[in-house]
């Protein structure tokens, strides 16, 4: 992961990537609740609930790069299946697709796990 980002966006970018993250997320959990709920036929319930994960992963900022991408294919392969109001399912994508290279920002577990250390040398005694 620290090889794909220098640094983890952190002051106004970092919590602009921050609301990105958590709005797509929330709108992919929302969209699969909606979806599940309505006993849908099987692959637009498998669809709909494989994205709920990759949700998740974006709302925490846990393997965003995979995460963004995993969704912005979904989404891809939603709106050229189905016909019904592809607005939402282009914008979750394209969003998706540019946290998958953006990165997840500083307020995200993968800055947690992934981000640069600072290491700090005890002063020498004489």
């Amino acid at each position: 992961m620290r090889r794909l980002y220098s640094t983890f966006a952190d002051s106004w970018p970092g919590i602009g990537l921050l609301l990105m993250r958590c709005v797509v997320g929330a709108v992919l959990l929302l969209g699969t609740g909606l979806n599940l709920w309505h006993e849908p036929s099987l692959h637009i319930a498998l669809s709909s609930a494989s994205l709920a994960l990759p949700g998740l992963l974006l709302i925490v900022g846990l393997w965003t790069p995979l995460a963004g991408a995993v969704v912005a294919l979904i989404e891809i392969s939603q709106i050229l299946r189905f016909d019904e109001h592809p607005v939402v399912g282009v914008l979750t994508g394209t969003i998706a697709a540019a946290l998958a290279m953006l990165g997840p920002g500083r307020w995200s577990v993968d800055a947690r796990l992934f981000g640069w250390r600072r290491i700090e040398a005890p002063l020498r005694q004489k």
